[in-house]
C-alpha cells in the first residue's frame, strides 16, 4: 500500500482505469442478469397472483350463482309440486317454510303466495304481511313477465335489506306467484367469505351501481369499479376481468370482476396492489439488499485488485527501467571500449612530451647549470609544457569518465551542439586512423532540449560509432548536423559508407539484430537509441541507399518553455 500511495500519477490513472474496467466487467453482467431475472420473476409472480385471484373469484362466482339458482329451484319445486290451492293454506305454507329453514338455516325468511292482481293471499313468516299489495313492485312485474325472477336487494315494506326469489305459475287471471325472501345477512356472509390479505374485500353491485351486499369501508367511484363491468357487459366471453386503478388518494388497487345472475349483478373483488404483492415487495427488498451488498463487495474487490495490479505494474516498470539503464550503461561501456585504441593514442602524445621535458630538466640538473638565467627559463618552459600536457591528459580522461560514469537519468535542459562536439572530439583520433573526414554543421540558434545528458550522449555516440564502423574499411566522410524544423529539433548523422540493404531497414531497431560478425556487436545500440528517443516523444528516421551511404535523423520535440 505504501508503494501505491507513492505511485506516479500515470500509474494512479492506470489503477483507476483498471478499477473501472473490473467494476464494469463484473457489475454489468450481474446487473443485466439480476434485472432479467427480476423482470421475469415479477411478471411470473404478478401473473400468478392475478391467476389466483381470478380462480378465487371464478369459484365464488360459481358458488353464488349456484346458491341463487338453487333457491330459485327450491321455490319452483314448491310451486310445481303443491299448486296454488295447497300453498294458499297458511298452515301448509308455514310447514314448507319450516322445512326450508330446517334444510338451509336462516336463508329463507318467509314465503308468500300472490295472485295475478298482486295481492298476497297467503303468507308464512315473522312479519305481518298477510294482505300486502305487490302489484307495483318491480320484482312482481318481472316475475309475471319472465315467469321467474331474482330481484335486486331492496328495503321493501319491512324496512330491512333483502331480495326476492319468485316464480310464476298459471296463465292470465289464473296466474299466481310464489315468492321467497332470502336473508340478506346469510347472502352477505357468502359473498364476504372472499377475503385475502389485509385489504381484500368482495361485494356485489347491480347495473345501476347499487350495492347488493355490504360495500367496502372506503367509497368507490362508479367509473373506477364499473369500467371492468362495462367491458364484461359488452364481451360475454370474458367472464372474469382483471384491471387496476388508483383511488382518490392515489393508492392503486386490483379489481377482479365477474358477472352474476344472468349478467345482472357484478361480483367485485378489490385488494390494494401493495397488499396483493407484499411477498413480491419483500422479495424485491431482499434482492435489492443482496444486490447492494454484492455490489459493495465487487467494488471493494475491484479496488483491492486494481491497486495490487497497479502496484505490480509499477514494480515491474521500475525493474524494467533499472534493467534498461543497465543495458544502456553496458552498451555505453562497449562503445567506450571501441574507442579505447584511439583514446590511448591521444593520451600517448602528451605523455611522450611530458617524459621528454622531464628528461631535459633532469639533464640540466645533472650538468649543474641551473644557476644560469637561460637554464632557469628553459626549466620554467619545460615545467609549463608538462603542466599543459598533463591538463590535456586530464581533459581526455575526464571526458572518458563522463561517458563511462553512471547517471541518475535526471531531466535537464541540454545544449545539443555541445553534446555533438564532445562526441566528435572523443572519436576524432579514431576517425583519423581510419581515414574518415569528420564535418559538423551545427545550427547556431538551436534551442535547448529537455532530456537526460547521459542518454543523449549515448544516442549520438551510438550513431557516430555505427557510421565510423561502416566506413572503417574504405574511409569516407562523416557529417553531423543539427537544425530546427518547426516544433522539432533534428540531429543528423550522415556517412558515405556502403549503406543498409532494404531487407534490413525494417529490423535495424529490433533488439539483438546486428550485421556485424559474431563477437563484434550486441545488436542493442540502435534499439536503445530508439527507446530513448521514443520516451522523449520523438522518432528516428533512416534514409539509406546501398553504395551511397546512410543518414540517421533524430527528431525530438522542442520543449514548450523554449519554443
Amino acid at each position: 500500500m505504501d508503494e501505491t500511495r507513492q505511485m506516479h500519477p500515470e500509474y494512479t490513472l492506470l489503477a483507476r482505469k483498471m478499477f473501472l474496467t473490473i467494476l464494469v466487467v463484473s457489475y454489468v453482467p450481474v446487473l443485466l442478469v439480476s434485472l432479467t431475472i427480476y423482470l421475469q420473476f415479477r411478471g411470473v409472480y404478478r401473473q400468478k397472483v392475478e391467476d389466483h385471484l381470478v380462480e378465487m373469484v371464478r369459484k365464488h362466482k360459481q358458488q353464488i350463482d349456484a346458491f341463487l339458482h338453487a333457491r330459485l329451484a327450491d321455490v319452483r319445486f314448491l310451486a310445481q309440486s303443491f299448486g296454488r290451492d295447497t300453498l294458499s293454506e297458511e298452515a301448509f305454507l308455514q310447514r314448507q317454510l319450516a322445512f326450508l329453514q330446517g334444510a338451509y338455516g336462516a336463508t329463507f325468511v318467509d314465503l308468500g303466495v300472490i295472485d295475478a292482481r298482486g295481492r298476497q293471499i297467503s303468507y308464512a313468516g315473522p312479519f305481518k304481511l298477510g294482505q300486502a299489495e305487490y302489484a307495483g313492485a318491480a320484482w312482481f312485474q318481472q316475475a309475471m313477465a319472465e315467469r321467474a325472477v331474482i330481484s335486486d336487494v331492496f328495503l321493501g315494506l319491512r324496512g330491512l335489506p333483502h331480495f326476492i326469489v319468485a316464480v310464476c305459475s298459471g296463465e292470465g287471471q289464473d296466474a299466481w306467484v310464489l315468492r321467497a325472501t332470502i336473508d340478506f345477512e346469510a347472502f352477505n356472509k357468502l359473498v364476504g367469505g372472499i377475503h385475502i390479505g389485509a385489504t381484500g374485500v368482495a361485494f356485489i353491485v347491480n347495473r345501476d351501481g347499487e350495492f347488493q351486499t355490504t360495500g367496502p369501508a372506503s367509497p368507490i367511484a362508479a367509473e373506477k369499479v364499473f369500467g371492468g363491468y362495462q367491458t364484461c357487459a359488452v364481451d360475454p366471453s370474458r367472464k372474469i376481468h382483471v384491471y387496476s386503478h388508483p383511488d382518490e388518494n392515489g393508492v392503486r388497487s386490483i379489481y377482479v370482476t365477474g358477472l352474476l345472475k344472468d349478467r345482472n349483478w357484478l361480483l367485485v373483488y378489490r385488494q390494494q396492489a401493495a397488499d396483493a404483492f407484499h411477498q413480491l415487495r419483500r422479495a424485491e427488498k431482499m434482492s435489492l439488499f443482496f444486490f447492494i451488498l454484492g455490489g459493495m463487495l465487487i467494488v471493494v474487490m475491484a479496488l483491492v485488485i486494481s491497486r495490487r495490479m497497479a502496484s505490480r505494474v509499477t514494480k515491474a516498470d521500475r525493474e524494467k527501467e533499472i534493467m534498461r539503464r543497465q543495458v544502456i550503461e553496458t552498451s555505453k561501456l562497449a562503445g567506450i571500449g571501441e574507442l579505447a585504441a584511439g583514446v590511448a593514442h591521444e593520451i600517448n602524445n602528451p605523455v611522450a612530451v611530458m617524459i621528454e621535458e622531464a628528461g631535459w630538466i633532469q639533464d640540466l640538473m645533472e650538468d649543474e647549470r641551473i644557476s644560469e638565467p637561460e637554464d632557469r627559463a628553459e626549466i620554467q618552459r619545460a615545467l609549463q609544457q608538462i603542466h599543459t600536457q598533463g591538463r590535456r591528459c586530464k581533459e581526455i580522461t575526464a571526458k572518458l569518465l563522463s561517458f563511462a560514469r553512471g547517471s541518475d537519468g535526471s531531466i535537464r535542459l541540454l545544449d545539443i551542439n555541445q553534446i555533438i562536439e564532445d562526441v566528435i572530439r572523443l572519436v576524432a583520433q579514431q576517425a583519423k586512423f581510419t581515414h574518415i573526414e569528420v564535418e559538423t554543421v551545427l545550427a547556431p540558434d538551436l534551442p535547448p532540449l529537455s532530456g537526460s545528458e547521459t542518454e543523449m550522449h549515448q544516442v549520438v555516440l551510438n550513431l557516430v560509432n555505427n557510421a565510423l564502423q561502416a566506413m572503417a574499411k574504405d574511409g569516407g566522410r562523416l557529417t553531423v548536423f543539427s537544425e530546427v524544423d518547426g516544433p522539432w529539433i533534428v540531429i543528423g548523422v550522415q556517412d558515405t559508407g556502403p549503406g543498409i540493404p532494404a531487407a534490413n531497414l525494417e529490423r535495424i531497431f529490433d533488439p539483438f539484430f546486428t550485421t556485424k560478425p559474431v563477437g563484434q556487436g550486441t545488436g542493442l545500440g540502435l534499439s536503445i537509441c530508439y527507446g530513448i528517443i521514443k520516451k522523449m516523444g520523438g522518432r528516428i528516421e533512416v534514409d539509406s541507399r546501398v553504395g551511397q551511404g546512410t543518414t540517421f535523423r533524430v527528431v525530438v520535440p522542442v520543449p514548450p518553455t523554449t519554443s
